[in-house]
């Protein structure tokens, strides 16, 4: 998960978001920094506040703490002529770090992982059978360290995914699409399309690769109350929402360029604690790093996707002999025609 107009994830970025108040643990043997300025007082055409507010929204301005977010849903597979198809369910954390920059914008500094659980058993998988291939395949768990931003008074650009796109767009104030909600409420949405070449190209990677390039949306809706929003004592202001991400393939799903695509739709909120991670799923994150279960206590790089980190730590798959890509049913016809 990411943010708005940043990807995490991604992210997302990606980056899941606070539910509860307090969900920021203050991280043990790190001394309490001057309490961090920000806008308080809600103005949705004003960048300064927008900047402030989505930052307490995505991370704890209290340098000293780090939030731990989770994001859990359901992933699907669009293809022509038959059902959308549900496949296995996403499960993963982030944990994040702020810092506060001279000209008063907000780095965020974040880890994230998630892992893949069979829809039926919610077990989290280690191979997956694949329905469109008939073969079993070995899942690759989202790993995304470091998936970093800034947060200023102009919109970001969008993510170069280690220099692989190159948009450009022109310089924007921050300002946010806010509305108004229900019970005191203020709903934010925001989104992000983009269309930029592959790290797995299909000359190198033909079962892993959907095509010379890609084609990314992720869509975000943050619910937040009002008075937290105006309280200038939450560093960090809690908040629910939801996440969708339309994609290619999965590279490990081995679909090549077969027609389709893959959709996420996701929740989103954060712990009190890293304690509260389910037990399963902080074992598997641990076993690959300890890390995982902390934020970064610095700014490094580059931020990638799990499509660049994929290209970078995996190896193309064999090809068997005679493969082709597996193709959508074909049209039906109505009865009678």
């Amino acid at each position: 998960m990411s943010g708005p107009e940043l990807t995490r994830r991604e992210s997302f970025g990606l980056a899941a978001l606070a539910v509860a108040a307090g969900a920021a643990a203050t991280l043990p043997g790190m001394a309490r920094a001057a309490a961090p300025s920000f806008v308080t007082k809600i103005d949705f055409k004003d960048p300064k506040w927008n900047r402030d507010t989505f930052a307490r929204l995505d991370m704890d301005l209290d340098p000293t703490k780090q939030k731990v977010g989770w994001f859990r849903g359901n992933v699907y597979g669009v293809r022509d002529n038959e059902p959308v198809r549900p496949l296995f369910v996403l499960d993963g954390f982030s944990v994040v770090r702020s810092k506060q920059l001279e000209d008063g914008s907000w780095r965020r500094m974040l880890r994230e992982i998630g892992f893949y659980r069979d829809i039926k058993t919610g077990e989290i998988m280690k191979t997956w059978h694949n329905p469109y291939t008939n073969e079993d395949v070995k899942v690759v768990p989202i790993a995304n360290d470091p998936f970093n931003f800034t947060i200023g008074e102009f919109q970001p650009e969008p993510p170069s995914y280690g220099g692989l796109n190159k948009e450009k767009p022109p310089k924007r104030p921050f300002l946010l699409d806010w509305r108004e909600g229900p019970d005191d409420t203020i709903i934010l949405t925001t989104d992000i399309h983009l269309f930029y070449p592959s790290a797995l190209q299909p000359d190198k990677w033909p079962r892993e690769s959907a095509g010379s390039f890609n084609r990314v949306s992720e869509m975000f809706t943050y619910v937040v109350k009002r008075k937290d929003v105006e309280n200038a004592a939450l560093t960090h202001v809690p908040c629910v929402g939801s996440w969708s991400r339309i994609t290619p393939w999965l590279p490990w799903m081995l679909m090549g360029q077969a027609p389709g695509h893959i959709s996420y739709f996701c929740s989103f909120g954060a712990y009190d604690s890293i304690n509260q991670i389910p037990a399963d799923l902080a074992a598997a994150a641990r076993a690959m790093d300890p890390k995982w279960l902390s934020a970064p206590d610095s700014d490094y790089g580059p931020s990638l996707s799990s499509l660049e980190n994929f290209a970078r730590e995996q190896k193309p798959a064999a090809v068997p002999a005679g493969w082709t890509p597996p193709q959508p049913p074909p049209p039906r016809t109505l009865p009678g025609k």
